[in-house]
């Protein structure tokens, strides 16, 4: 007759003696324990995915290890809904693989390797997202640097636009030329317009303090004067001269 009470307390000890740092006793009738366990340490860095961690509680039935542990994970970290189903489902598997034996320490390693695969798992998945936003990225610099390819459809499309632009533009420098041309007036126009303008030379030079005095008596006999002016010899100052 097997004795379940004896190969529960043997295992207690040898469980207690692997995981000294994670293991506890939570209660002794029933006998109820946990265990704590990680994801390797060490092969993963920040920057990559981050360690994930599970405490998992069991407690003895009567007759274990004929019939399986009762179980549960009592906590984790950085662990999502589906990798504690995973979990759970494979702790069942394990469980239904060793009735007989006392399979503590088996479940407890298969739920190791599990977290360290689903470590691997997520960092893989990481990878490969790098990769593709690194190619998505070498691929929008390509066609950045190639530019667009010009087909038929979209060059006759370029070419209506430039038409219009063109088209615009030619109309804006034609009006613009032809408000130039109304705002440009004469000389003749602008004293028309402003009959100041006629004064302005003398009123600017009255301003700066250069006042202009004309004496008429200098010319009131110029019409007496015998002025030469068509023979090629004319010469004012011999003129002058021959006066004295």
């Amino acid at each position: 007759m097997t004795d379940y009470g004896e190969e529960q307390r043997n295992e207690l000890e040898a469980i207690e003696s692997i995981y000294p740092d994670s293991f506890t006793v939570l209660s002794e009738d029933p006998c109820s324990f946990t265990i704590t366990v990680a994801s390797d340490a060490g092969e993963h860095t920040e920057s990559e995915s981050k360690a994930v961690e599970a405490t998992l509680k069991f407690t003895y039935v009567d007759k274990y290890p004929d019939v399986p542990p009762l179980w549960e994970i009592h906590s984790q970290e950085n662990l999502e809904d589906r990798d504690m189903e995973d979990i759970l489902t494979l702790l069942q598997q394990q469980a239904e693989e060793n009735l007989g034996m006392v399979m503590i320490f088996t479940l407890v390693t298969a739920v190791q390797e599990k977290l360290n695969e689903m470590v691997d798992e997520k960092k893989n998945r990481q990878e490969e997202e790098k990769r593709r936003k690194e190619m998505e990225a070498e691929e929008a610099e390509k066609v950045a640097f190639q530019g667009t390819v010009v087909t038929i459809e979209n060059f006759l499309a370029w070419k209506a636009k430039f038409e219009l632009d063109m088209a615009e533009a030619r109309r804006k420098k034609q009006k613009e030329e032809e408000q130039g041309a109304k705002s440009k007036l004469t000389g003749k126009q602008l004293f028309e317009r402003d009959h100041n303008l006629d004064t302005s030379d003398i009123q600017f030079l009255e301003d700066a303090g250069n006042n202009v005095e004309v004496d008429e008596s200098l010319f009131q006999d110029i019409e007496d004067l015998d002025l030469d002016e068509d023979d090629p010899d004319f010469d004012p100052l011999e003129m002058g001269s021959d006066e004295d």
